[in-house]
């Protein structure tokens, strides 16, 4: 891994979390790691919740839980990303 630093701008995000009408997300364990398998609005809806925690004022250990009681769909594995 390179220790290359990158700087990204974030574009606005609105503060909360929304989903695009008709997203899907599913999560499993795969043999050597997590597979996240979505339709195009279950990937556009999850990179507005990545942006939202990259943005400047979340703070380090803001996070958010996704399972299939809430928004994952049946049978995922639960995601928990957490901003470091």
């Amino acid at each position: 891994m390179s220790n290359e630093i990158i700087k990204l701008d974030v574009p606005s995000v609105p503060d909360g979390f929304e989903w695009d009408y008709g997203f899907e997300i599913f999560v499993q364990s795969a043999l050597n790691g997590v597979t996240i398998s979505a339709n195009k609005a279950g990937l556009i809806s999850l990179a507005r919740h990545l942006l939202s925690l990259a943005k400047d004022d979340s703070p380090v250990g803001n996070h958010f839980h996704l399972d299939d009681l809430n928004s994952l769909e049946d049978g995922s594995i639960e995601l928990i990303v957490e901003k470091i």
